[in-house]
C-alpha cells in the first residue's frame, strides 16, 4: 500500500537544504544532536497499578497520561492496524486529515470529511483526538501563498475559526502554529506567513483559535527543540513572553524525531522549564531511526531510546504523554526520506512487536520492585528414638493446559526477532506459565522481552514475567525475543505449556 504523504522532512543543519513538495508531510528528525551513551533497557519485575495492564493504553493511562498515535483513517481498514489503534492508545493524532491542504484546498470551500472520519473513530474506540494542524507553511495551499498580507491575514483567520468552530467539543487541544523557528532561533524567514504577516501572526493565531473554541488547549508544535539550545531558546522566549501579555498558549509540542543512541542528554531538563512557564508540553511526532537493515544493536538501543524518552515525560508532571507518529514501519514517512534509513516505529513490517514496545510498557509500567529472597523458617526436631521413615510429599502434575501459539519471525542477515503469542484455548485461567520448544536449526536466543528465557542446547524455556502469569480463559499474552543463526533460521515445529502440547495458529 502506498505511503500517504507525511510531513516535509528537514536536513537542517544549515539554511541551504532544499525544500521538500508541499504535500510532503513530516519531520525530519533530530540534526546535530550529542549522541549521548546507550541506555539499556533494565531487566527486572515491575509492580502494576491493581490488575496487570496488558497494553500501552492501560499503562499510560494508570500513569495519568496519553499515548497517541498518527492516524491516517484509510488505513483503518487493515485489520491488523485498526486491532493496535483500537486497543494500544488513547489519543488520536490525524495525520494529514486536517491540515489546510485537506479541509480549504480552495478559499472558502471546506472539506472536513476525513477530520471527521477521525473524530467518528475516536469516539467510536473511547479516544481524545488532538488536532494537527492550523497554521503551517507547509502543505499549504497556492492561494493562500499568493494572497496580499492583508488578504492573508484575513485568510489565515477565517481558516481557524472555521476549523475550530467546526471541531469544537470534539477536539481536546490543537497544534495552533507548527514549525515557526528555524534553527538559529529566529522567526522562520522561508514562511510565507512570516514574510507577509511578520511576527505578529503567530499570537493572531492563537488568540483567533481561543476566541474560535475557548475551551480548546492551544499548542506550538516544533522539531529539533528537544534539547536546550538556539532553537528551543527562541521558543521559549515566545511563550514567555506570550503568558507574561495573556496569549492563550496552553502547551508546547516537541515533536521528538530522532535517531538512535542521540536522545538529548538534557531532554527531560528542557521539557521541565517549558513547564515552569505555565503550559503543559508533551512529546508530539516520536520516532526514532536507524539505517537499515535493523540490526540486533540497533533494536537494543532503540528500546533504550524509546524508554529514556517516555521516562523524561513522567519524571515531569506537566508532560501531558507521548503520540508516536504511526504505528508500524510499514508506513513510516522515514524510508522515503531518508535513504537507508527507517525501522523507527514500534511495530515492525509485519506488525510484530519490537524490542521497543516492551521498554515502552516498562518505563510506563511503575517502579521496579526488588524481592527478598524468601526466608526458610528453621526447624529443630530432636533425635527420634526409634527409626524415621521419611516420605516424600506426592508430586502435583501441573493443571490440564489447552493452548495455541503464534510464532512469528523477521530475519536479516545471522539475526532474527520472534514474536510469540501464547493463547489460553481452555475454560480455565492460567496462573503461571511455562513454555518449551526446540529449535530446529541450533538458533540461540540473545535477548528475551516480556518473558525469562533459558537455554540448554537447542531446548528452549520461557517462564512468566510478574506481570504477564495469569492467562484467563481465551485470554493470550506477547512475548518475544532477539536470536542468532547461521544457515537456516527454520520455525520451531511444538510447543508445550505447562507440559501440555499447544496447536499451532
Amino acid at each position: 500500500m502506498p505511503q500517504t504523504p507525511t510531513e516535509g522532512a528537514r536536513h537542517r543543519a544549515t539554511r541551504t537544504a532544499p525544500a521538500r513538495p508541499a504535500r510532503t508531510s513530516h519531520r525530519a528528525a533530530r540534526i546535530g544532536v550529542v549522541a549521548v551513551a546507550a541506555c539499556l533497557v533494565t531487566a527486572g519485575a515491575f509492580a502494576l497499578p491493581a490488575q496487570a495492564a496488558s497494553t500501552l493504553k492501560d499503562l499510560a493511562g494508570a500513569n495519568g497520561k496519553d499515548i497517541g498515535f498518527a492516524l491516517d483513517p484509510n488505513r483503518l481498514s487493515e485489520s491488523a492496524y485498526k486491532s493496535i489503534a483500537d486497543s494500544e492508545f488513547n489519543l488520536v493524532v490525524p495525520e494529514n486529515a486536517m491540515k489546510w491542504d485537506t479541509v480549504e484546498s480552495s478559499q472558502g470551500s471546506f472539506n472536513f470529511g476525513p477530520g471527521d472520519q477521525v473524530v467518528a473513530y475516536a469516539q467510536q474506540t473511547g479516544k481524545k483526538v488532538y488536532g494537527h494542524n492550523f497554521v503551517w507553511h507547509q502543505q499549504l495551499p497556492g492561494w493562500v501563498q499568493n494572497l496580499s498580507a492583508s488578504a492573508m491575514k484575513t485568510a489565515m483567520e477565517n481558516h481557524i475559526t472555521a476549523e475550530a468552530t467546526h471541531f469544537k467539543g470534539k477536539v481536546f487541544a490543537w497544534d495552533v502554529v507548527n514549525e515557526a523557528f528555524d534553527e538559529d532561533g529566529t522567526r522562520r524567514d522561508g514562511s510565507p506567513f512570516q514574510q507577509k504577516l511578520g511576527d505578529g501572526y503567530i499570537e493572531d493565531a492563537f488568540r483567533t483559535a481561543h476566541a474560535a473554541d475557548p475551551n480548546a488547549k492551544l499548542c506550538y508544535n516544533d522539531y529539533n527543540i528537544e534539547n536546550i539550545g538556539a532553537k528551543s531558546n527562541g521558543v521559549y522566549a515566545m511563550v514567555k513572553d506570550f503568558k507574561s501579555r495573556g496569549v492563550p498558549i496552553d502547551c508546547v509540542g516537541f515533536q521528538s524525531h530522532f535517531i538512535v543512541g542521540q536522545i538529548p542528554s538534557d531532554l527531560q531538563q528542557n521539557l521541565q522549564r517549558f513547564a515552569d512557564l505555565g503550559v503543559d508540553v508533551r512529546i508530539t511526532e516520536l520516532d526514532i531511526r536507524m539505517s537499515t537493515p535493523a540490526t540486533q544493536s540497533g533494536l537494543t538501543q532503540q528500546a533504550a531510546d524509546y524508554k529514556k524518552v517516555a521516562q523524561a515525560c513522567l519524571a515531569v508532571t506537566r508532560c501531558q504523554g507521548l503520540t508516536i507518529w504511526g504505528i508500524t514501519d510499514k508506513y513510516s514517512w522515514v524510508p522515503g526520506t531518508f535513504s537507508g534509513q527507517g525501522a523507527a516505529l514500534v511495530w515492525d513490517d509485519n506488525y510484530a512487536k519490537k524490542p521497543a514496545y516492551d521498554a515502552l510498557a516498562q518505563a510506563l509500567g511503575g517502579t521496579v520492585v526488588t524481592t527478598p529472597p524468601p526466608t526458610t523458617p528453621v526447624v529443630t526436631t530432636p533425635p527420634p528414638t526409634t527409626p524415621v521413615v521419611t516420605t516424600p510429599p506426592p508430586t502435583t502434575p501441573p493443571p490440564s493446559t489447552a493452548c495455541k501459539v503464534q510464532y512469528q519471525v523477521n530475519s536479516w542477515n545471522t539475526g532474527f526477532t520472534a514474536n510469540v503469542t501464547i493463547t489460553n484455548t481452555s475454560s480455565s485461567a492460567i496462573n503461571g506459565w511455562t513454555l518449551k520448544f526446540t529449535f530446529p536449526s541450533g538458533q540461540t536466543i540473545t535477548q528475551a522481552w516480556s518473558s525469562k528465557a533459558s537455554q540448554s542446547g537447542s531446548n528452549v524455556t520461557l517462564t512468566n514475567e510478574s506481570w504477564n502469569g495469569s492467562l484467563p480463559a481465551g485470554g493470550n499474552t506477547v512475548i518475544g525475543f532477539n536470536g542468532a543463526y547461521s544457515g537456516t533460521n527454520t520455525n520451531p515445529s511444538s510447543f508445550t505449556l505447562n507440559g501440555t502440547a499447544c496447536s499451532l495458529g
